[in-house]
């Protein structure tokens, strides 16, 4: 190797570092900022049986780092074995966590704080080519900033579910003219390259890239709308049977349902709580905090259906100037605030229409950011599937009690949002930050 070829190598591993760093760094901030708005007891509540207590989350976040960066990483000696199996979120229910000997605030607090000082430290001399799968490319580190993201994203949900005042604050998105494109776009059919072999911090049920073929199909714009939803509301959406499957009515009839979660009617206008603020619900914006089977419902009563995964994908990713699959929509550049609505900057989706720099390449908007994305398809793994670095982050999930979503949340940091990332969950959960958009096949 000669000294130039050195000189790059080493410049390339220092800006690995820094960016493992800045998405380390990043994720605790939030962390801060949701653990720390609020009270003690707020902390230590449940708020809801869907839903850990705070506190629970602050001290997991801190034991999956020791365990996967400071242990295995970095072979170090257990700091608090004794508190493994209270964070082992396999071992206990969410709602049985509060009655577990949990960390107080302030200990866990502590606790969490002398791990990420540890794996700093661990950071600051990482062998990023050494050979191992853990840490190459900063693999590890990667899937740690991004576990605290996603436990980030639950404590904002558990905020919402929370009742009594406001505890956070954001800016309101920037006003934008009322959408007035087209309605649905045309995805060409053939085949197209799905998931990723080459994403460094991909987690194991987005490998590996693989060839699928999709029938030519229309896909909405843009996600559907409060204002969209409205009208399957007033048609009777909810009190019509032949909208919906038949779990999916049962689910209805047993639950009472009648709109959206955080939905009320109050005259002629529908309100909705959000994070302690009620306010008139935006017609312009993504329908939020909808089940599976509410989308697939709508869908039908429009005479549509959902978006399987791979069209899902195909319309995010592919590229039909070359034929190649790129990293998100707008191409391959990491996510800017120009082109997607991601990582708490704001509390609520924006207007459908928005963030124009961020459509795909066939004019499909949104598909990062605002809002998950219920598909059509189970959670089912990709030919030649490997589990990695545990069978418990995807595997032990496969099958068809859970549905994909897929493209990220306004609550979703850019470090666990790509545009092969795969989200899922049961069919029957509202609490999470879910819309929908709708497609079609040709024929139809």
């Amino acid at each position: 190797m000669t000294a130039q070829e050195s000189g790059t190598t080493a410049a390339g591993t220092e800006t690995l570092r820094e960016r493992l760093l800045a998405s380390l760094v990043t994720a605790r901030d939030r962390t801060t900022l949701l653990t720390s708005c609020v009270e003690d007891p707020d902390l230590t509540a449940q708020h809801s049986p869907l839903m850990s207590p705070l506190v629970w989350d602050l001290a997991h976040i801190g034991n999956q780092e020791e365990l996967w960066l400071l242990r295995n990483v970095g072979g170090r000696e257990a700091m608090r074995p004794d508190i493994d199996v209270l964070y082992d979120a396999f071992e206990h229910p969410r709602s049985e966590r509060p009655s577990l000997p949990l960390l107080p605030p302030e200990e866990a607090r502590k606790y969490a704080a002398e791990v990420r000082g540890r794996a700093l430290d661990l950071l600051e001399g990482a062998d990023f080519e050494g050979g191992s799968r853990l840490t190459e490319a900063g693999f590890a580190f990667g899937m740690i900033a991004q576990h605290e993201q996603q436990h980030d994203e639950t404590m904002l949900i558990t905020h919402q579910l929370r009742t009594g005042p406001a505890a956070l604050t954001a800016p309101a998105h920037d006003p934008v003219p009322p959408y007035t494109g087209p309605a649905e776009v045309r995805v060409p059919g053939g085949p197209f390259t799905m998931g990723t072999s080459t994403e460094p911090w991909a987690l194991d049920n987005e490998r590996p890239a693989h060839v699928r073929e999709v029938a030519p199909y229309w896909i909405d714009t843009v996600p559907v709308t409060n204002a969209a939803y409205q009208a399957f509301i007033a048609d009777g959406g909810y009190d019509t049977e032949r909208w919906w499957t038949p779990e999916g009515w049962a689910h209805v009839r047993r639950n009472s349902l009648k709109a959206p979660l955080y939905w009320r009617r109050e005259g002629h206008q529908w309100l909705r709580r959000r994070f302690g603020v009620t306010e008139v619900v935006p017609p312009e914006e993504p329908v939020l905090h909808v089940s599976w089977y509410e989308a697939d419902a709508y869908a039908r009563w429009a005479g549509r259906r959902l978006p399987t995964e791979a069209e899902w994908e195909k319309a995010a990713r592919h590229d039909p100037a070359t034929g190649r699959s790129t990293r998100y929509p707008w191409g391959d550049a990491d996510p800017g605030p120009e082109h997607a609505n991601l990582g708490q900057r704001h509390l609520s989706p924006a207007p459908v229409g928005s963030y124009p720099a961020g459509e795909s390449p066939l004019g499909v908007r949104q598909l990062i950011g605002d809002v998950w994305e219920w598909t059509s398809s189970d959670l089912e793994p990709y030919p030649g599937f490997a589990a990695f670095p545990y069978r418990e982050y995807s595997e032990v999930f496969f099958g068809p009690d859970y549905k994909i979503m897929r493209g990220g949340s306004f609550a979703v940091d850019a470090v666990a949002c790509r545009g092969t990332f795969r989200n899922w969950d049961y069919p029957i959960r509202r609490q999470i930050f879910a819309g929908f958009r709708t497609a079609r096949s040709e024929s139809d």
